[in-house]
């Protein structure tokens, strides 16, 4: 029997998850029972196969007129955890979006209340399905590596200028009082951020001791758009992501594996991995990856373990805080970047190599002799 799935929020990077559930009804998994959508889909915005699901702008009504047993949630960040616990109330389970929440409060606010309610809560971290992390954690068992000094992340991405015009919350930190925290690490490239954690063991709350931002913008936002932070872990191991959307030559991102012996490169999109290591020569491996939504599902009728619950994101959410509490990011005078009016986008000339560099050193911006870079939170503990 298929599982009857709701969608919240199916424009945007909603459209993927049309598709993504187009492919597993096809496959006969799952069956798309509604969408809700304050203006509803039309004819031409729904993927062909997937029929005419029913649709209402209200969320816990149409999760009970459909009978759905998962809701997929895409909607605007600070809208996460309100809809994720009307699902929850409903015994209905949960694949929300990253960020989960625009802050620590939020998220646990969400956390707890999913686990309250029993019902199964997937984070859409889709790296983290990626059959590579676990492979790249044996090598690091394995000793291949050596001693894992820290890890880092880089991100050279490019955003136009109507990219923070696609919705009101877009590159806003804050919105009619609310938190939105829509930046470069949280929000676009926030599975950096999250991949790092999780290939240095530290996801729990508990794993994070210290973190370090330095966060600036180059577009007229409130959020970050270059940016970098060095989280300080239980283990002893630095995690440096930096991340720009204003780069030069935009790339795949990738996180770096520091150890004694060699080091583990791993771009996460493509889910190809590098192994280099003394007295070895490069290795490359290509791994597959597991849908998260189809992962659930397993969970669900087979009982598979969960890839991504709340509890494997405590210590990206450490992070959004961090981020959140911070100082407003830096300002860039107007000397340090230009503008691509053909491509409708602004660039800082050097920013990819200096994201590069930060990942390869594990220092932040600032250290690494940017001019423009200023702390915006020092080093501090965090309580847990």
């Amino acid at each position: 029997m298929t599982v009857p799935i709701v969608l919240a929020g199916a424009r945007g990077h909603g459209r993927w998850h049309l598709d993504n559930i187009r492919r597993l009804q096809d496959k006969g998994i799952v069956r798309l029972a509604g969408v809700c959508e304050l203006t509803p889909l039309t004819p031409d915005e729904i993927p062909e196969g997937l029929g005419a699901p029913e649709q209402s702008p209200d969320f816990g009504a149409l999760l009970d007129s459909t009978g759905a047993r998962i809701a997929v949630i895409c909607t605007p960040i600070p809208t996460h955890t309100d809809l994720a616990l009307t699902a929850a109330g409903k015994g209905v389970h949960l694949l929300l979006e990253k960020p989960p929440a625009p802050s620590y409060a939020e998220f646990r606010r969400m956390a707890d209340g999913v686990a309250e309610a029993g019902v199964a809560c997937q984070i859409g971290f889709q790296s983290l399905g990626s059959h590579a992390v676990p492979a790249i954690r044996e090598l690091i068992t394995d000793g291949l590596i050596g001693e894992v000094a820290g890890v880092g992340g880089a991100g050279a991405w490019a955003r136009p200028e109507a990219y923070y015009r696609r919705a009101p919350w877009a590159g806003k930190r804050r919105l009619n009082g609310v938190d939105v925290i829509d930046g470069a690490l949280t929000n676009p490239l926030a599975h950096a951020v999250a991949t790092a954690l999780a290939l240095a063991g530290a996801t729990r709350a508990e794993d994070v001791t210290g973190i370090e931002t330095e966060l600036a913008r180059a577009n007229a936002i409130e959020s970050d758009d270059t940016s970098c932070v060095r989280v300080t872990t239980s283990a002893g191991r630095p995690v440096t992501v930096a991340a720009t959307l204003c780069a030069e030559d935009p790339d795949d991102p990738y996180v770096l594996v520091h150890g004694s012996r060699g080091r583990i490169t791993f771009w996460y999109k493509q889910d190809r991995v590098l192994l280099q290591r003394a007295d070895h020569g490069p290795e490359e491996f290509e791994y597959g990856r597991t849908d998260l939504l189809e992962n659930l599902v397993d969970h669900l009728t087979d009982g598979a373990e969960l890839l991504v619950p709340p509890a494997a994101t405590e210590a990206f959410m450490r992070v959004v805080e961090a981020i959140r509490v911070a100082p407003d990011p830096v300002r860039l005078p107007e000397d340090v970047w230009h503008a691509l009016p053909h491509e409708d986008r602004r660039v800082v000339p050097g920013v990819d190599g200096l994201v590069a560099a930060a990942a390869d050193t594990l220092a932040l911006f600032s250290e690494l002799g940017a001019p423009w870079a200023s702390p915006t939170a020092h080093p501090k503990e965090v309580s847990t």
